[in-house]
């Protein structure tokens, strides 16, 4: 396949000119020598910090306390070499640039990583010829880079990836509104990697999210007659003995599942489940999904769902499904749908971090889905605008 790339070639030299200075100012620095694709990303810091107000967290990187594995600097470099190239194609409804993911797969070699560099070297020229701190990123981001500096110094997360993007996406769209800029991040970084995108969500940010959280109750008419349900309907786990009720079209009688009352069309809404360590499933069901029998309840039966197995093997239903990390497995999961961007995603409230996104364009009602097998603890629907409910193991439930 024919790879097209529009470069200048010149500035190459100055590349490699910089990563020696670089390597140099580290050795005497005494720090462990860095390779070319670290010392890339220190200079790229470097840059930006110089020309973005309130980007002083980036210090952190070319000073070399956050210093990048390689592998992660190599996928930036090649993601944003793309982003840059991408400016010349149309926005998306959500005014973010679609990146070029058969370009981005196939930048594999030294010589493309080359030429990648060169992508971000010529734009950071163009930047470099503006004044010290000259562009304002917009209080919403300012916020967002403060919060990443306390996490980051707390362990929270990992590096100062988060803050490196959105100081890039402000540099590079210069917009007049900046306002839902850390909200169209999220969006974005959600679309471009579906398994843990954000490894801390900025509290701006997770706000936005809570702030669509709704009131979801159980389906009475839905549920599986082996389930318990509370008397407030939020609460639901596995009975010994079948219930004699009404067998309606629209309920489960294999899978221990029920749906919420309400339906979704359109819109963003978010609720918060407690999960526990045992097996659930979680996520959201088409209008037009059967729900009888045990077939599988996947993205080909209209369900869009996570799903733990043993205790230890998170799974999206995909077909095939998709196997996630272990480390993602959360106690309390956040569901968030927006409906009008086309994402369901799953976050572990705890930690404030990103499990996995379904992209999908909506086109029918979408009904909460909560299943369990558990037969002593509850799975328990919580408002996140509520935070004290009934604690008691049995009283709710019916006889």
């Amino acid at each position: 396949m024919m790879r097209c790339f529009h470069f200048v070639v010149e500035p190459a030299k100055n590349i490699t000119a910089k990563l020696k200075e670089s390597h140099k100012r580290a050795k005497k620095d005494k720090k462990e020598p860095l390779e070319e694709n670290q010392l890339f990303i220190v200079e790229l810091a470097r840059d930006l910090n110089r020309v973005c107000q309130r980007s002083d967290i980036l210090q952190n990187i070319w000073n070399l306390d956050d210093i990048w594995p390689t592998p992660l600097c190599r996928a930036f470099i090649l993601e944003w070499a793309s982003m840059l190239e991408s400016k010349k194609r149309p926005m998306q409804t959500d005014g973010w640039p679609e990146m070029d993911k058969s370009k981005q797969q196939h930048l594999a070699d030294e010589q493309d990583m080359q030429q990648a560099k060169t992508v971000i070297f010529n734009w950071t020229k163009d930047l470099r010829a503006q004044p010290e701190q000259s562009v304002w990123p917009g209080e919403p981001v300012a916020k967002v880079l403060d919060d990443l500096q306390s996490a980051w110094r707390w362990g929270r997360m990992p590096n100062l990836l988060t803050a490196m993007e959105l100081v890039m996406w402000t540099l590079i769209l210069q917009s007049p509104d900046k306002d839902a800029l850390p909200q169209q991040w999220l969006l974005w970084k959600q679309r471009t990697q579906k398994i843990g995108a954000a490894r801390y969500i900025p509290q701006t940010v997770w706000d936005w999210i809570s702030d669509a959280a709704v009131e979801v109750t159980l389906d009475l008419d839905t549920a599986n007659p082996d389930l318990l349900i509370s008397n407030d309907e939020k609460r639901m786990r596995c009975g010994f003995e079948r219930k004699d009720v009404p067998n309606y079209h629209q309920r489960f009688d294999g899978w221990w599942c029920a749906v919420g009352v309400e339906g979704f069309s359109s819109g963003r809404h978010y609720w918060e489940v407690e999960v526990g360590e045992r097996d659930w499933r979680l996520g959201v069901a088409k209008e037009s999904a059967l729900r009888k029998g045990f077939k599988s309840l996947n993205t080909d039966t209209g369900y869009l769902t996570l799903r733990l197995e043993r205790g230890t093997e998170l799974k999206a239903l995909t077909v095939p499904f998709t196997a996630l990390p272990p480390g993602l497995i959360p106690r309390k999961v956040g569901v968030y749908l927006d409906y009008d961007q086309g994402q369901l995603s799953f976050y572990d409230v705890d930690t404030h971090s990103h499990i996995y996104t379904y992209n999908e364009r909506f086109t029918e009602k979408l009904f909460p889905l909560f299943g369990t097998v558990e037969i002593i603890k509850d799975l328990v629907i919580r408002s996140p605008a509520v935070k004290t409910h009934c604690l008691c193991p049995t009283s709710c439930f019916w006889g």
